[in-house]
């Protein structure tokens, strides 16, 4: 008589741990399909050297809190206020100018793939050169762009001879 009751609550527990091994497996595999996959290429760092890496990485820290709230944070820009960076020719052909206006801004037209911005750019005066060298080096290692480390001694440079006149 005592063995009849004891194998229902057997059954019972038995029930009771096959559902928490199910919940188990169900908050496992949901854990797991919010995780980056190893072939998810989105945040995959271009290859380079510890320098590349670090200025890369700040570089996108930097862009996401100083020019994503205009050009967003893929790069698209927003419709006609705000011009693309991600695909951009200006950007492609005038990397001197572009290290210029991540300082200095700009205001009046600006072409971009054939569409004209006219939207005031504010200058970030507080940023460093190297700062500026990381963004930059961002901005042209990210959307199908591949070009390297963008050197400090080269912002720096630049930045002495940006016409702020025309900015």
């Amino acid at each position: 008589m005592a063995q009849n009751k004891v194998e229902p609550q057997r059954r019972k527990g038995a029930k009771k741990n096959a559902l928490r091994l199910c919940a188990f497996a169900v908050q496992t595999a949901l854990l797991l399909s919010c995780t980056p996959s190893k072939t998810d290429t989105s945040k995959t760092l271009p290859e380079g050297s510890p320098k590349f890496q670090q200025y890369y990485v700040h570089g996108e820290e930097l862009y996401l809190r100083y020019c994503s709230n205009c050009h967003q944070k893929n790069g698209a820009g927003l419709a006609r206020l705000y011009p693309p960076v991600a695909t951009s020719d200006y950007v492609d052909k005038n990397k001197d100018a572009v290290i210029c206006l991540i300082r200095n801004g700009k205001s009046g037209p600006l072409i971009v793939n054939g569409i004209s911005f006219d939207k005031l750019m504010q200058p970030i005066p507080a940023l460093t050169d190297i700062e500026i060298a990381e963004i930059a080096t961002y901005l042209y290692n990210t959307w199908n762009r591949r070009e390297g480390i963008v050197e400090v001694q080269h912002v720096s440079k630049v930045l002495t001879s940006c016409d702020t006149a025309s900015q």
